[in-house]
């Protein structure tokens, strides 16, 4: 059971992960782009705040991640191949 869990809670924060690479390519997309230095201005700070919240959640998952010998396990390699990573 408890293995379960922490399974699902790993799985939860590489839906996370995902969510916020794609909400961070989105923003690259728009940084200088428009005319107003105060629009540009928010799309930096927001392109910023995902790329911390993503490195807090890789962090977390880390922490989370069964320690191995070789690095990474089957499962998070599974895991990343389903997501194209």
């Amino acid at each position: 059971m408890a293995d379960d869990y922490a399974h699902g809670r790993r799985d939860g924060l590489r839906l996370a992960l995902a969510i916020l690479a794609a909400e961070e390519a989105k923003w690259a997309a728009l940084l200088g782009e428009s005319r107003s230095w105060r629009t540009n201005q928010i799309r930096e700070v927001r392109y910023k705040t995902l790329q911390v919240a993503q490195k807090r959640v890789q962090t977390a998952l880390n922490r989370m991640s069964p320690k191995e010998a070789d690095g990474t396990s089957e499962e998070l390699a599974a895991a990343l191949d389903k997501l194209g990573l």
